[in-house]
């Protein structure tokens, strides 16, 4: 009987998986960890004790199951930057869409990848939690069915750049509520790592870099996030070129650069050649942008690129950058170079370009004007349309969902209303299906990015200037990129389309973390009026007028990390039939 017993346990755990789509799981725990990036022992948040985060890599239509322990000392929530979770805005990570997990506590995120392929990263959404840390890359792979547009790489390269201060994230947040504004940064990071030391009078001995071990001859696919705070950075290869092929889930036209300016909170892939011979190490850079010349080198983050063959360390000066430092044409007609490529395969079989966006009627337009922070009611913000958005205790989908009544408004206007500002929880009320033309005027001093939660939109005009009717003359109308995240130039406009099909009330914020923390915002309802009801999750958080709702949690992990969903299932396939068994006996 026992021989028997084991041939069934052996087939069971040899069969392949046959259920839909698979599952990918994750645990978590969000904790402080120390570091020195710039030589400056700070506390940074880790994710189970690494910073930058675990990476999450799965591949288009799987789910997706992240057990989060919030180990930190406040609440916390993380979002999946430019994922576009279908019809479940419960999994968004903002805290217009959930309750913050109190410190100490565990809540568990599941949503599925769907028709999605590309570079994205995950970064936590809790007022400047990001300044401290906290995120991490999420790959979404082809399926073996749909071909990419080029050759396989050899390789698979993450880069981490952003601005970085020494002071923590809640003294940042102390000088935002003082009314003081962050100043410069204290310096610019790669993968978490300080800059090489390229020049000693510029970088202290001891800093710890980023060194990036190639093979020469290969082509490595290197995907690039700007996670920092609020600088817009140039990347550039020492001798390499950069071959453009994807932005945030979007092929693009494949196009060579020698460096590129990449805006807060942007996802971009380049193949590069490993082409050079090797005499040397090759510096990697990312240098701040429209920053006085002054501190550009202070401003600098430089890391390695090793050849196995290498005959010595990197040498001579740095890549030059763009020679426009206070001058945004170069940056603003390298953006509108970046172009889809509508004759590639996406997530799905149909090519992405049989989506004639430039056809479809617009059903509503939103012209969103951001200034410089002024004071209102005597508290330094910022605002969209002059209303500054403020937070309510009660997550606007729980509000909705439970009919709670005063949270927030559905009357944000459709263009600037010239008075005074004031702080408000008012929302867009968004067409279901409609399509929705959204026009970014930059008023202020700075480069600003914006993204939208649950969207890719097209982008189809930049310009400098004042936005008129008359602009959309100048639309790509064609191979305007499809992306979640966008700059726009001070003393300019951004125009972008967006077709509203995923039911949910969705964030659209500014990327730079000081402005969104003083409340340039907004929501987005939209509402399939043939099938309004949400579903609950069952591990929902309540809060605010919802607390006396809240059940109490185990604060228990569920899963290990990243066990192969396979495994899971055949280890049931085993438990059932050892259980059947033991029946059977009986």
């Amino acid at each position: 009987m026992l021989p028997l017993l084991l041939l069934l346990l052996l087939a069971a755990s040899a069969a392949p998986a046959r259920a839909g789509d698979p599952y990918a799981y994750y645990d978590w725990e969000v904790s402080y960890v120390s570091a020195q990036p710039l030589g400056v022992k700070q506390k940074v948040i880790g994710i189970n004790g690494q910073f930058p985060g675990p990476p999450l890599n799965v591949t288009t239509n799987w789910n997706v199951v992240v057990n989060v322990r919030n180990a930190l000392d406040e609440p916390l929530l993380l979002t999946w930057n430019g994922v576009q979770q279908r019809k479940t805005a419960w999994q968004d990570g903002v805290l217009g869409t959930n309750c913050a997990i109190p410190a100490g506590w565990n809540w568990t995120y599941a949503f599925q990848v769907k028709d999605q392929v590309g570079s994205f990263f995950y970064f936590p959404s809790t007022p400047l939690h990001r300044a401290a840390g906290g995120y991490g890359a999420i790959t979404i792979n082809n399926r073996d069915v749909i071909p990419i547009p080029f050759g396989f790489p050899d390789g698979d390269i993450t880069l981490f750049i952003g601005d970085w201060f020494n002071r923590g994230h809640k003294e940042l947040r102390r000088a935002l509520d003082g009314g003081t504004l962050l100043g410069a940064p204290d310096g610019v990071l790669i993968n978490g790592l300080g800059p090489y030391q390229y020049n000693e009078s510029v970088v202290p001995p001891g800093i710890v870099y980023e060194r990036i071990n190639v093979e020469p001859g290969k082509t490595y696919r290197f995907r690039v996030h700007n996670v920092g705070v609020s600088t817009s950075l140039n990347f550039r290869i020492q001798n390499h070129n950069l071959l453009l092929v994807e932005t945030e889930g979007s092929y693009t036209s494949q196009q060579n650069y020698t460096n590129l300016d990449i805006h807060v909170g942007q996802s971009y892939s380049f193949l590069v050649t490993m082409d050079q011979n090797a005499s040397t190490d090759y510096y990697v850079v990312a240098s701040a942008r429209f920053v006085d010349a002054a501190i550009i080198d202070k401003l600098t983050g430089v890391a390695v690129l090793h050849y196995s063959n290498s005959q010595g360390p990197a040498s001579g000066p740095l890549p030059d950058p763009p020679n426009d430092q206070y001058d945004t044409a170069f940056s603003i007609n390298q953006a509108r170079s970046i172009r889809w490529n509508v004759t590639a395969s996406g997530a799905r079989p149909n090519p992405q370009g049989s989506f004639h966006y430039g056809d479809i009627t617009v059903t509503d337009v939103y012209l969103l004007q951001s200034r410089p922070p002024e004071l209102i009611d005597g508290k330094l913000r910022s605002t969209l349309n002059e209303i500054s958005y403020i937070a309510p205790s009660t997550p606007l989908v729980l509000a909705q969902l439970f009919n709670v009544p005063g949270v927030y408004k559905l009357d944000f206007p459709n263009h600037p209303m010239n008075r005074l500002p004031k702080v408000d929880t008012s929302i867009i009320n968004g067409t279901y299906k409609g399509f929705m033309e959204i026009i970014f005027q930059n008023n202020a001093t700075t480069v600003q990015s914006y993204h939208l939660d649950g969207y890719a939109f097209f982008v189809v005009g930049m310009d400098y200037g004042l936005w008129t009717e008359n602009s959309r003359g100048t639309y790509n109308k064609w191979d305007g990129v499809a992306r979640s995240t966008i700059q726009v130039f001070p003393g300019a406009w951004t125009a972008i389309l967006v077709f509203l099909d995923n039911a949910g009330i969705w964030n659209l914020r500014v990327q730079n973390l000081d402005t969104w923390y003083l409340g340039q915002e907004v929501y987005i309802n939209v509402v399939n009026p043939e099938d309004n009801s949400s579903t609950l999750p069952d591990n929902a958080i309540f809060c605010g007028a919802l607390s006396s709702l809240q059940k109490e949690q185990s604060h228990r992990f569920v899963y290990s990390d990243a066990v192969p969903v396979a495994l899971w299932r055949n280890t049931f396939s085993l438990l059932f039939l050892l259980a059947s068994f033991t029946i059977w006996l009986q």
